[in-house]
C-alpha cells in the first residue's frame, strides 16, 4: 500500500475491547483513523455516555449489521472485537470482502480453524492479526530483555508464569463466563490464552502438557488453571490462573537460570489505566513500570547480587502500529501476531484441555 493516508478502522463488536484496548490507540495513532463502528443495538438515550458508539464517536460512519462495513471500499482493517465463537465466520467474512482483519484474543476456539484462516489469508492476499496484547505488557517485555541478554546465565531451567487473583464470586453475562469451551469460553481460553503466547513467544511449543483445571470456588465449574509444559532441553514451564489467591501482592514471573533469577509481582498497567477515569495513552508515564522486578545474579565467588529492573514500555498501541506498518509494507513477516503463529499457541491450549480431561500427560 503505497498511500500515506491514515488507514481506516472499522470495528465490529462496541464492548469493552473496543473501547478500551483499541479505540484509545487508534485515535492517538498517526497512521489509523476510525472510520465505522458496528453496534448491533446502541442505547438512543444521551445519558448513557460510554455505552453508545454513535452518541461517543459522532464522527464516525454507525451500522447495525456487517454487511455494510464490509462491502465499504473506504475500510482497510477491520478487528473484531466480538465473543469468539463468532470470530471464523466475521474473520472469513472480512478477508473474502478484501480487508484486513485484527482479531481479539482468543483468536479461534480451535486450532485448526486458526490454520483455515490462515489459509485464507494466503488466499485472498489479506493479513491476519491476533490481538495478543500482553506480548507488549512492560513485565513481559523486561523478561524477553533479560532472557535475549544472558543476565540470568546460558540458559532458562525453570520458568513461572501467573495471573492468580482473588474473586471468590462467579463472573456472570459475559462469554468469559457463559460460552462452553467449545467455544472459546472459560479461563483457559481467557487468561489461559494470554499465558501460554507469552510463553510460546519465549520458548516455542513444548514437548508435553500436564494440566488440571480444578473448580476453585467449587461450583463444579473449572475456573483455575495449572499446567506442567515440558521442553527436550530439560527446561519446565508452570503455568497457573487461580481465583483465590489471596495476597497482597500477586507473584507474576520467577524465571531460574543458570546464572541466575527474576522474579515479579503485580501485573502491568496498562488496563488499570485505560479503564480509569482520565487515564490517557498519550501520557508519557503510560505503561511504566510501578513496581519492576528483581534480578538476582549469582558471583563467581558463591555470592548474591540483587537489583531492580525494568525495560521502557512499549504499550499495546505497538501491536496496531505494527499491523499497519506490515500493510503497508505489504510483507507478512511483519503481521506482529500472525494467524499461524495463533494457531501454533491453540495447539498448547487443546493439549491442556486434553491432558486436564484425561489426566494423563499430552505429547504435542
Amino acid at each position: 500500500m503505497s498511500s500515506n493516508r491514515p488507514l481506516n478502522v472499522g470495528i465490529i463488536g462496541y464492548g469493552l475491547s473496543a473501547k478500551v484496548f483499541h479505540i484509545p490507540f487508534i485515535q492517538a495513532s498517526a497512521n489509523l483513523a476510525l472510520h465505522s463502528i458496528v453496534q448491533r443495538n446502541p442505547p438512543a438515550s444521551p445519558t448513557l455516555a460510554g455505552t453508545s458508539a454513535p452518541l461517543d464517536h459522532p464522527s464516525a460512519k454507525h451500522h447495525r449489521t456487517t454487511d455494510p462495513l464490509l462491502s465499504d471500499p473506504e475500510v482497510d482493517i477491520i478487528i473484531v472485537t466480538t465473543p469468539p465463537n463468532s470470530h471464523f465466520a466475521l474473520t472469513e467474512a472480512a478477508l473474502r470482502a478484501g480487508k484486513h482483519v485484527l482479531v481479539e484474543k482468543p483468536f479461534v476456539p480451535t486450532s485448526a480453524e486458526a490454520a483455515t484462516l490462515a489459509r485464507i489469508s494466503e488466499e485472498t492476499g489479506r493479513f491476519v492479526c491476533v490481538f495478543q496484547n500482553r506480548r507488549w505488557d512492560v513485565d513481559f517485555l523486561t523478561v524477553r530483555s533479560l532472557l535475549a541478554s544472558g543476565k540470568l546465565g546460558d540458559r532458562v531451567v525453570e520458568f513461572e508464569t501467573h495471573f492468580d487473583r482473588y474473586r471468590p464470586n462467579a463472573p456472570t453475562g459475559t462469554w468469559k463466563a457463559d460460552l462452553p469451551p467449545s467455544e472459546g469460553g472459560g479461563l483457559l481460553y481467557d487468561l489461559g490464552s494470554h499465558l501460554l503466547d507469552q510463553v510460546y513467544v519465549l520458548f516455542g511449543l513444548p514437548a508435553t502438557v500436564y494440566a488440571k483445571m480444578p473448580s476453585q470456588r467449587a461450583d463444579g465449574t473449572p475456573d483455575s488453571l495449572t499446567a506442567l509444559l515440558s521442553y527436550d532441553s530439560g527446561l519446565l514451564v508452570h503455568v497457573r490462573a487461580g481465583v483465590m489467591s489471596a495476597e497482597a501482592k500477586q507473584l507474576r514471573f520467577w524465571a531460574r537460570g543458570s546464572g541466575g533469577s527474576y522474579k515479579k509481582y503485580g501485573m502491568d498497567p496498562q488496563e488499570a489505566t485505560l479503564r480509569s477515569e482520565g487515564g490517557s495513552v498519550t501520557d508519557p508515564s503510560f505503561g511504566v513500570d510501578p513496581e519492576p522486578g528483581t534480578v538476582c545474579v549469582a558471583k563467581p565467588d558463591g555470592s548474591m547480587a540483587e537489583e531492580t529492573f525494568t525495560v521502557p514500555p512499549a504499550g499495546y498501541g505497538s501491536l496496531l502500529e505494527g499491523f499497519a506498518g506490515a500493510i503497508r509494507s505489504g510483507k507478512r513477516e511483519d503481521i506482529p501476531v500472525s494467524a499461524q503463529q495463533a494457531a501454533d499457541v491453540l495447539k498448547i491450549v487443546e493439549a491442556v484441555r486434553e491432558s486436564a480431561t484425561s489426566g494423563r500427560e499430552v505429547k504435542l
